[in-house]
């Protein structure tokens, strides 16, 4: 039997009888397409989660502005004037706006450069340059001006798509798009004091975009970008929209955020650290340095004296080590960190601290934190960071 020759015809057939049923299901079914093109359509107008992103673009992209700031330095003899050059975006129907304070704060003149053209006066709310946040208002706008919906950026996660918008060199409605590339990122040595935990950016921030929105794919601000490494590529920081949200009303209230001062730097020290310079055998925390006219100088606190450097770590040694705050065990950082965050102004702390061999008691009431110089230095410390303002 030629079984080659049997094959032949059946795949042939085979072939024809696919070509036909192709060309009879565009011919005859052209509905079917269709169906399922206006079904993805609908099911991206319904969750907008699953926008392209020109369409993202163009649901959030109004409530995006530009901010012009007008500056004085009264220390400079010349050219003391500049402008500044930021991002901003509208939280509320009555006109509120999120910014950098670094774009802000200490202003003589404010103006906010709507997505339409029009450009606003606009007034300072209240600015805090710990957290780098500050909330503007435009006069006379009710129900008139689009609002960025805010999301919750405990949720955010690793490799999570994100857009930046803003008006980077001037540019004004710029979109850069990126991924999240990390979380909880402490940058120590920003312009600004930084303590708080960042969200980490490839989505490229530039000169301009300080104050702008970081949006998810949701259309969602997770964050307010600040910051930018400008010897690496591609490397942007933004606040948590979570902390601007505890932050709003404070800074709407009192035109600033109200926290108890310590006036003491301190880093984590353990036994096993100590052992390699030979020195006491306690846990705690070691007060690198303390404050000029703080409560803690007041209190009697000593900053250190030596600077060694332990495993790539530096350590400013022969400071107190403070063993305990209110009774807390600095060992549990979890539970340490509750302690303080406690305090309120006014209230009065219980230091238990090693120094010289011996375990010393202190106490001191904790009055408000000033604004120090070192809050607004107009460059940062570190070379390779940068504010994303122009």
């Amino acid at each position: 039997m030629n079984v080659r020759g049997l094959l032949k015809p059946s795949v042939f057939l085979f072939i024809v009888a696919m070509s036909s049923c192709v060309e009879h299901s565009s011919l005859g079914a052209p509905s079917r397409a269709g169906a399922v093109s206006t079904v993805n359509q609908k099911a991206a107008a319904d969750d907008p989660c699953r926008e392209t992103i020109p369409e993202l673009y163009d649901r959030v992209s109004a409530s995006v502005v530009s901010i012009s700031a007008v500056q004085v330095d009264r220390f400079e003899i010349e050219n003391g004037i500049r402008t500044v050059v930021g991002s901003g975006f509208i939280i509320s129907e009555d006109g509120l706006v999120l910014t950098n304070s670094h774009v802000v704060f200490g202003s003589q003149s404010i103006a906010v450069i709507m997505d339409d053209g029009r450009r606003v006066e606009a007034t300072l709310l209240g600015a805090d340059p710990i957290y780098d946040l500050a909330v503007l208002h435009i006069p006379g706008a009710r129900n008139a001006v689009p609002r960025a919906a805010l999301g919750n950026s405990d949720l955010v996660r690793i490799g999570e798509d994100v857009v930046a918008i803003g008006n980077p060199l001037a540019l004004e409605q710029t979109l850069t798009r990126g991924v999240v590339s990390g979380l909880n990122r402490f940058v120590a040595d920003s312009p600004f004091s930084l303590t708080l935990p960042l969200i980490q950016t490839d989505a490229p921030i530039n000169p301009g975009n300080s104050g702008g929105p970081l949006f998810n794919r949701c259309g969602e601000v997770i964050g307010i970008n600040t910051l930018m490494a400008s010897d690496a590529q591609n490397i942007g920081f933004a606040v948590p929209i979570n902390t601007a949200k505890q932050v709003i009303p404070q800074l709407v209230k009192n035109g600033r955020v109200i926290r108890p001062w310590f006036g003491m730097s301190v880093k984590p020290i353990s036994k096993e650290t100590m052992a390699l310079i030979n020195m006491p055998l306690v846990d705690g925390l070691l007060v690198e340095k303390v404050d000029a006219g703080s409560p803690a100088e007041q209190a009697g606190l000593r900053g250190g004296r030596l600077l060694v450097s332990i495993a790539g770590e530096q350590f400013l040694l022969g400071g107190d080590i403070i063993t305990e705050v209110n009774g807390q065990s600095t060992h549990d950082p979890k539970r340490l960190a509750e302690t303080v965050e406690s305090l309120r102004v006014g209230d009065t702390v219980r230091l238990a601290l090693y120094r010289e061999n011996q375990t010393r008691q202190l106490m001191f009431k904790l009055p408000e934190r000033p604004i120090l110089p070192g809050d607004l230095r107009s460059n940062a410390s570190n070379t390779q960071l940068r504010k994303g303002n122009k």
